[in-house]
């Protein structure tokens, strides 16, 4: 079986590498445009903060502006600005606590909810989306940018790169041979990489080899960074921010638990495997339905998956999902086959595993220092 699979991969490689050539012939001519000038860049006169990452999704990047958000909630205004990926419609506007996720795309809406004083934005223009910030929040200290690396129109003031432990971009190929959407190269223009999705704290020996082999020069910080998950929440109100949700019991003191309930896990992330490794080690039964990321749940996928509740186990059971889910399952909920339903959702936290203050310390400087607060 492993054979024909491995040739059928490097069939499939052999086949697209003409297009992967000329994918990277154009991504060249771009960024030469821009390094020689020939295209403008801005920089914002506030201090700019953009994640992003080389790779298609699933590096980790609204985890990690959570944990930017974290770092800085002594600092306010705060500003975030992302493109709000599913929303309907390419408008620039400020996401509220009752937006749906249609229109301002899941993960802005999670965000909203979760960090209810941070005033957070859409806007695909990311220049045009910084000046209506500007004019809105004029004494904003930071804005910090979801998913902004390849907008070479911006010129932010400091760019953190993300990669995967399992999938790093250096053992990558660009689209459509591999999953890169821009050059490797290009990791060269950020002043911070993290490594996501560790499954622990590297040795020194290791952190100098992932040092060479992400041919990171000198001047370049580079982190590891780990998931944590939190406790269980209920819906609650379907359409409330989690503030109004109940906590529930801590999951491995129940979850897991002789009695405890079966899980069925659905999720429409990119990358659901760390999630579904961390569920089976708490879950006796563990079934898990995947979705396409940013997955549009219709009236039919709930019947679906009450259907298989309603079979999957015959004792104490419970729906879990992620948070991003559950913000574009809001509006949905009520009236639907999962009415009534015992429906958790998990959170999940990034954590820097080495050298976290230095980390915390780096984001601080860069905004306490700017020019634009002197």
């Amino acid at each position: 079986m492993n054979v024909p699979t491995k040739n059928a991969m490097l069939l499939r490689r052999i086949l697209l590498w003409p297009f992967t050539l000329l994918y990277g012939f154009a991504l060249v001519v771009r960024h030469a445009l821009y390094d020689a000038a020939f295209l403008k860049r801005t920089r914002p006169s506030v201090p700019t903060i953009a994640i992003g990452n080389l790779a298609l999704g699933g590096t980790g990047k609204t985890p990690m502006l959570e944990a930017i958000l974290r770092i800085l909630a002594e600092i306010s205004p705060v500003a975030t600005l992302s493109r709000g990926y599913g929303r309907t419609g390419n408008d620039i506007h400020e996401v509220h606590v009752e937006d749906l996720a249609s229109q301002s795309g899941d993960e802005p809406v999670q965000i909203k909810r979760k960090f209810p004083l941070v005033r957070v934005f859409v806007g695909a223009d990311r220049v045009r989306a910084i000046d209506r910030i500007q004019r809105e929040v004029p004494d904003a200290k930071v804005v910090v940018l979801d998913d902004a690396f390849q907008h070479r129109r911006l010129d932010a003031g400091l760019n953190i790169l993300l990669t995967t432990w399992k999938h790093p971009y250096c053992d990558d190929a660009l689209l459509p041979t591999g999953r890169l959407r821009d050059l490797r190269s290009r990791a060269k223009a950020a002043e911070v990489v993290v490594v996501t999705k560790c499954p622990r704290t590297p040795s020194a020996s290791e952190q100098v080899e992932w040092r060479g082999r992400l041919g990171l020069n000198e001047r370049q910080r580079l982190f590891f960074a780990g998931i944590e998950y939190v406790p269980l929440l209920t819906m609650g109100r379907p359409d409330g921010p989690a503030a109004d949700r109940e906590t529930l019991q801590d999951p491995r003191g129940d979850i897991g638990a002789t009695g405890g309930p079966d899980v069925l896990l659905f999720t429409g992330i990119a990358d659901p495997a760390p999630l579904v490794t961390h569920m089976k080690s708490m879950a006796e039964k563990l079934e898990h339905i995947a979705f396409a990321d940013h997955h549009a749940f219709t009236r039919a996928d709930l019947r679906r998956l009450a259907d298989r509740y309603a079979n999957f186990a015959a004792g104490p059971k419970m729906l879990v999902t992620t948070e991003k889910d559950a913000a574009r399952l809001s509006s949905s909920i009520a009236g639907s086959s999962l009415e009534g339903l015992p429906l958790a959702v998990i959170g999940m936290r990034t954590v820097i595993l080495n050298e976290p203050e230095r980390f915390a310390e780096l984001i601080h400087r860069h905004v306490e220092t700017h020019p634009a607060h002197r």
